[in-house]
């Protein structure tokens, strides 16, 4: 089950089916079963608190997601700042929907095992989402 929270901020418009679809489809792919997600949509002032308080971090971020996982079962709260999606979209030249939707299945990338800590790791996250973003499109048609 995915369910869909905010913190502070609106939850962004979306086909929270045809998204919940997609996730659920991805975390198929990868042989895990889904549990619950739930993405808490935030401001960049909630998530420095949440990073702050949990993680011991000081400093902005545009998802924070906790790993509940049981073995193969995926389940995870999944912070996401709006504020920071929108400066990356901004930076990057992409459309919101577009940087909103690479933050999403990344916290599911992370949640299936994929890191990006080395350089080597990042380029296997940005196929991986490119890969899940790509899937999204078709079924969007």
């Amino acid at each position: 089950m995915i369910n869909y929270f905010n913190e502070d901020t609106k939850i962004p418009k979306f086909k929270r089916r045809l998204y919940s679809n997609w996730i659920k489809s991805i975390v198929n792919k990868y042989g895990y079963k889904l549990g619950e997600i739930n993405y808490i949509f935030c401001s960049d002032k909630y998530i420095l608190e949440i990073n702050r308080q949990y993680l011991n971090h000081d400093y902005f971020t545009d998802i924070i997601t906790f790993n509940y996982n049981n073995d193969k079962l995926i389940s995870s709260d999944i912070y996401i700042s709006i504020d920071t999606v929108a400066k990356n979209a901004e930076y990057y030249n992409v459309k919101f929907e577009n940087e909103l939707n690479r933050v999403m299945i990344h916290g599911i990338l992370h949640l299936l095992g994929f890191d990006d800590k080395s350089e080597d790791e990042k380029i296997v996250m940005r196929n991986k989402e490119d890969e899940a973003l790509d899937f999204l499109s078709s079924l969007n048609q």
